[in-house]
């Protein structure tokens, strides 16, 4: 922020009430300037103004509660761990404190003096006694016995060592002495325009507010400018793409009868057939109108001078694949080189499988290129890349490694490209001549909120619509005492010459059990539940030719069953498999039991999901009942936003650009349209946003988002 005075660059150690001591402790949360307090805003609050009576608690609400501790009981569990309960007294009733695996707490609790203060959810425990299963709790110090005690509360993030009222002391100071000297980015009128209080009255309300309609206000304040930084630079990534000159793929001359085909490489007989005519030659099956209006899309943007930088996002099954051979035919009609990278070798050997079943009937030369190939291999296919013998390539991470080069590449896509990097992206767009055209592919749907965040600098374009004929998959959730059920419906289905899947969880963040998950169940399925049946195993610790070869296999009906961990969420593609059994589902994420579920109902033959899960907790409880309730992987994925929150769901950790101090995109969504909107009023008037009214703004651009904001995204 931009201040009148140097007071907000003051240590904290001089605000009144803090002194060194107290300053060393607000290090830990890297709070070192006044203005680092005044930053550092609540994550939630407590209504202390009319605290419930303990015997008022009903189960199932998040409450505050106020008591004293009478009881303190510890004791070991079967696992080693260690339960501790205190009973919590406010003479009207008490409520139990749990918390596991904690020991330390129980010293911590001991030296209690007079009340406390938790927050938690209230559930209801053993012997119907009202319980706080891990609560937030704090002492009631002098200060909190005050008159000042009845009031709307901060709570702030804390780590340890660091007490609540270390923080509000100095954000009371803080707000008291030097909010006034925050000066206001945002010009009068615009905040009169969108209804904005001003920025020093809004810091000093999240801090310490009147009421709630005025915390409300500062919090919509705050977010609006956090969601109006973001727009702005997406906005200025999106026009700067615009505004370089890239390729003009002459497509619509590709349509004239009497111009042959500009390739090189692409056979002569070509030349009488329009461009729609070979695609309907090239593709054994009828595009959808979804399919035909997002290609019309993506060929507008070819023909545009100015780089191509699309999104297209698609449901599981909707054929962004077709889509994309697409936009590689008019690359390769237009005399230009495509390349197509995959996340996982898996995907990217399906995709070449696929493609050059497609183009080698239209004489286009397609090469794989995958860390696994031998250096033969991967020699001449990185010469077929660098001579033009390749007009498509297709890969991992592969190939953008250094020695890689290609002849004349005009378009670069990347599929399931959350899973890549800026850098890595970028690398491929730079092995292009000039500035290639850029497709960017997901079969995770994503949440309007979070593709205006995340891809806003991109166009999009939704495939909507799935193949004629696909029966929409029937999903159960089963508890584990049904496993036998479950099994004689797999054994029935596999009778009438289906195949089935078995999806293991990965139990820790360790491959090696996830292994040894999927080697369990394989050994059961195959001695105890299914011996006469041929079941295969697929686990990431296996070699690629191992995976290969168990992939080829139940591809060709050789295997009955396959037992698999999440190796398969993406582009293994089988259509005589009908039925997924994905075990332990409450360890997944909904999106993530959707890309799975997305293995099966690729044929014509009815398919079904099954997931065995526990009733573990209310969260999980609810994602299987929406796994159920719906197939559509968009509302799936708003769901998933909701209950898991955006820095949980694929790709959106890596980015950092979620990383909001205030803003919420799950409460706050709908303020992004309106941010969007005035970013892009703001840069219409003032593109280089060079106007003195705008040079805070700037500033704070720059700032936030680092010198991104006045590049390129490529």
């Amino acid at each position: 922020m931009s201040e009148n005075g140097n007071g907000l660059e003051m240590e904290i150690q001089y605000l009144k009430g803090v002194g060194p001591k107290t300053a060393m402790l607000l290090a830990k949360l890297k709070l070192q300037t006044v203005r680092d307090v005044l930053y550092y805003f609540p994550r939630r609050y407590d209504d202390r103004r009319n605290l419930p009576k303990l015997i008022m608690l009903r189960s199932g609400e998040p409450q505050t509660v106020r008591g004293r501790l009478i009881k303190l009981d510890s004791r070991g569990t079967k696992g080693g761990k260690v339960l501790l309960r205190a009973t919590l007294d406010d003479s009207t009733g008490q409520v139990s404190l749990v918390w596991f695996n904690q020991p330390w707490l129980k010293r911590e609790l001991e030296k209690a003096r007079g009340e406390i203060i938790a927050y938690g959810l209230v559930r209801e425990g053993p012997g119907r006694q009202l319980e706080i299963s891990s609560p937030e709790w704090e002492w009631l110090d002098e200060e909190d016995d005050s008159d000042d005690f009845a009031r709307i509360t901060p709570v702030y993030p804390l780590t340890e060592g660091v007490p609540q009222w270390a923080i509000r002391r100095a954000a009371k100071s803080a707000c008291q002495f030097f909010a006034s000297q925050v000066v206001d980015p945002l010009p009068n009128d615009f905040r009169q325009h969108y209804k904005l209080p001003s920025l020093a009255w809004s810091v000093q309300q999240l801090h310490s507010p009147e009421n709630e309609d005025s915390r409300r206000s500062a919090h919509r304040r705050l977010a609006f400018e956090e969601f109006l930084y973001l727009q702005l630079t997406l906005q200025i990534r999106r026009n700067q793409v615009k505004q370089e000159i890239g390729i003009a793929f002459p497509i619509s001359q590709l349509d004239s009868l009497d111009v042959a085909p500009i390739s090189l490489f692409a056979p002569q007989d070509q030349a009488s057939t329009t461009l729609w005519e070979q695609v309907h030659k090239m593709l054994p099956f009828q595009l959808t109108q979804a399919q035909e209006r997002v290609i019309g899309e993506i060929w507008d943007d070819m023909e545009r001078p100015a780089p191509m930088n699309r999104l297209v996002q698609g449901d599981v099954g909707s054929g962004k694949t077709a889509v994309a051979a697409c936009a590689m035919l008019a690359a390769v009609r237009c005399g230009y080189q495509a390349a197509l990278m995959a996340p996982t070798e898996i995907l990217a050997e399906q995709h070449y499988a696929n493609l050059h079943r497609l183009f080698e009937p239209l004489g286009i030369t397609v090469r794989l290129l995958v860390g696994k190939q031998g250096a033969k291999e991967k020699r001449a296919a990185m010469e077929a890349a660098s001579s033009g013998q390749a007009q498509l390539c297709v890969g991992t991470h592969a190939l953008i490694q250094e020695g890689v080069q290609f002849h004349k590449l005009g378009l670069a896509i990347i599929d399931e490209q959350h899973r890549f990097g800026v850098v890595q992206r970028l690398a491929l767009r730079q092995k292009g001549i000039g500035n290639p055209d850029v497709l960017v592919m997901t079969a995770t749907p994503i949440p309007r909120t979070l593709t205006m965040t995340l891809y806003g600098d991109l166009d999009l374009s939704v495939i909507d619509e799935l193949p004629p004929g696909r029966k929409p998959i029937k999903t159960h959730w089963k508890l584990p005492s049904e496993r036998p059920q479950v099994y004689k419906v797999v054994a029935d289905l596999v009778a009438e010459g289906r195949q089935a899947y078995f999806v293991c969880p990965m139990i820790t963040e360790s491959d090696k059990m996830q292994t040894q998950a999927a080697e369990d169940l394989h050994y059961r399925l195959s001695t105890e539940i299914y011996p006469h049946l041929r079941i295969g195993l697929l686990h990431g610790q296996m070699k690629s030719l191992e995976k290969e070869a168990v992939m080829n296999a139940f591809r060709a009906h050789e295997l009955d069953i396959l037992v698999s961990t999440v190796v398969i969420e993406v582009g293994v593609d089988v259509p005589n498999a009908t039925i997924m059994v994905i075990e332990d589902a409450f360890r997944f994420g909904l999106s993530q039991l959707h890309q799975l579920r997305g293995r099966v109902g690729r044929g014509s033959h009815q398919s079904f999901c099954i997931l065995i899960s526990e009733s573990k907790t209310e969260e999980s409880n609810q994602r299987m009942k929406v796994m159920v309730r719906t197939s559509n992987g968009f509302e799936i994925a708003e769901e998933d936003l909701k209950l898991r929150g955006p820095g949980d769901l694929a790709g959106t950790r890596q980015s950092g650009i979620v990383d909001f101090n205030v803003a919420n995109l799950i409460d706050d969504g709908a303020l992004l349209e309106p941010a969007r909107q005035a970013a892009i009023q703001i840069l219409t008037d003032d593109p280089g946003l060079s106007l003195p009214r705008h040079s805070l703004i700037l500033e704070e651009i720059r700032k936030k988002r680092g010198d991104e904001a006045m590049i390129v995204v490529s």
